[in-house]
């Protein structure tokens, strides 16, 4: 099954997925390096990536949806989707409240609970992004269906 919309020929969702999929782990980590030792610009360096996951976040979601929304009902791919799109949803949650949480002291240090929402969304990544996968790789969703080895540029074909 093809996705919905589609920039160049390529799936949209997928395009922009990776930019939480990167900033937010990329957060976490800066977070730990703050709390093991201190220095200010890793705090302000997860407060950015965390800031920019969220807005990529945001344009993912409603692409993950439209594609979503074209899979058949009862079927094994629409109930992974729906675990795949709420746990993202639930992540993207985490890491807002974790920058919420950061606003008061206008202080890109987080204590143990922004760190520990934001461990908590990266461990739910792996788990969502696992299902993206298996959507992709394994139900071929989102996937050309006229793709082979030989298949024409994605640009080109009609």
């Amino acid at each position: 099954m093809e996705t919905r919309i589609r920039l160049l020929g390529h799936p949209v969702h997928g395009m922009l997925v990776v930019l939480p999929l990167g900033l937010f782990p990329a957060a976490v980590l800066f977070d730990a390096l703050y709390l093991a030792t201190g220095i200010a610009e890793f705090a302000a360096v997860a407060y950015w990536n965390i800031s920019i996951g969220i807005v990529g976040g945001l344009l993912a979601a409603p692409f993950g949806a439209i594609d979503w929304s074209a899979i058949p009902s009862a079927t094994r791919a629409k109930r992974i989707g729906r675990w795949h799109g709420g746990g993202n949803l639930l992540i993207l949650g985490l890491f807002t409240v974790s920058w919420l949480m950061r606003q008061p002291n206008h202080a890109y240090a987080p204590n143990a609970v922004p760190f520990l929402l934001g461990l908590t969304g990266g461990g739910l990544a792996l788990v969502t992004g696992w299902l993206g996968g298996e959507l992709v790789y394994r139900l071929r969703m989102a996937v050309d269906d006229e793709a082979s080895l030989n298949a024409s540029n994605s640009i080109g074909r009609g």
